[in-house]
């Protein structure tokens, strides 16, 4: 049994909240997870038919048939039952009593803004991160990471990576866009969604892609969105708070799984990783997901950004500890250790001054150093170095 790292955080809010609310995506061991936290609680599922059409129809009767402490799995899927929880959490003074799993990011936290104000904690439970692999005894090659991902069932169970996320893709992605959208062309939303994985690590330009792919810049807004309600990607934001109008402001998208990223552009094994074009999209892909992770279990907000100027400077990953002291690191996939891998970092420390500190070249080879004040360091401690203290 791997350990998730977000287990105390998870102790100490049920401690503090009447209502504990972990949202993430599907298969990224949201229910394992509660049920091992807390085993003392109840379980229903509303994925199951004539559950959820009873928690539809009778929300106080379900309920009572379900009194606390209880975990509720896949809980957006009847939103009504969240306002009824708010009359019994404020009749109770005990703690942890629900425990609400989610995968549709945005519309669980509208809801739970609206019915439990003040009374929920919310947590975003990402797949396994290298740190928990390695801390159960598992630890894989730099291009294993990146074709086999971090879907826990791939480290549960016997299954090819390919034939795993092939079948994720038609489950979950294509069901996910079709509950909360109606996407009339099935073949155009599985080339959006291939270009994206084409595009990791870049600027994404939507216009640009709606002529490739025939459809509207409005509308493959509207698929992005929805690929983010799933949490099959994400949006990194820039930096530009304190730098003017010369940085760029458009955001980067990174798919949640690395692993789902390889398998759309066709990557049969790990062996094709390090000579595919996109070999270091992928891996920076890796890293800016394990920096997510690393946040997002320790009980942090994501606070992690990028910078891109007009003249091309570019630093991969910004986290601002506290305004304006900001971190910045360089993310490389060579396993050989070189210097020049600082240069961008180098010049950056230049424009912040002493707003910048502790930078670091975050990359894939095993020596570990400071030179003239920049940390190398192994992808591997990427938690690690982003929960560090720093000066």
């Amino acid at each position: 049994m791997i350990l998730r790292a977000i287990r105390s955080h998870l102790k100490l809010l049920a401690a503090e909240f009447r209502v504990l609310v972990i949202n993430g995506p599907r298969q990224s061991g949201k229910t394992t997870l509660a049920r091992q936290v807390f085993p003392r609680h109840a379980y229903v599922n509303l994925e199951e038919p004539d559950v959820r059409e009873m928690a539809l129809a009778a929300p106080r009767d379900f309920l009572r048939q379900y009194p606390v402490p209880v975990i509720i799995d896949e809980v957006q899927r009847a939103p009504l039952l969240l306002s009824h929880l708010q009359v019994i959490v404020d009749g109770s003074k005990r703690n942890g009593q629900y425990i609400l799993t989610g995968s549709h990011q945005p519309r669980l936290k509208a809801e739970v803004r609206q019915s439990l104000a003040g009374r929920a904690a919310y947590l975003t439970l990402l797949p396994l991160s290298i740190s928990e692999l390695s801390a159960a005894g598992v630890t894989l090659d730099r291009d294993e990471y990146l074709f086999r991902g971090f879907m826990p069932r791939l480290y549960d169970e016997t299954v090819r990576p390919a034939q795993f996320y092939r079948s994720y893709y038609q489950t979950y992605v294509e069901r996910d866009a079709h509950q909360l959208i109606h996407v009339a062309n099935q073949r155009a939303f599985e080339t959006f969604v291939k270009m994206l994985a084409g595009r990791v690590g870049q600027l994404v330009n939507l216009s640009s892609m709606a002529g490739d792919i025939g459809v509207s810049a409005p509308t493959l807004a509207s698929w992005l969105s929805v690929l983010e309600t799933s949490h099959i990607v994400f949006r990194l934001p820039p930096y530009f708070r304190n730098f003017g109008k010369r940085l760029q402001k458009t955001p980067k998208v990174y798919f949640t799984e690395p692993g789902l990223a390889a398998a759309l552009l066709d990557i049969q094994s790990a062996g094709q990783i390090f000579s595919h074009p996109l070999f270091g999209g992928l891996f920076e892909n890796m890293v800016v997901v394990e920096a997510l992770k690393a946040r997002y279990n320790t009980g942090n907000l994501g606070q992690l950004y990028f910078m891109r100027d007009q003249h091309g400077l570019e630093v991969d990953l910004i986290l601002e500890k506290s305004f304006p002291r900001l971190r910045p690191f360089e993310i490389k996939g060579g396993r050989t250790f070189d210097l020049s891998f600082a240069k961008n970092l180098r010049t950056y420390q230049n424009i912040a001054g002493t707003d910048s500190v502790s930078p670091t070249v975050i990359y894939g080879g095993d020596t570990e150093a400071e030179v003239e004040g920049v940390k190398f360091v192994n992808f591997r401690n990427t938690a690690k170095i982003i929960n560090a203290k720093t000066s």
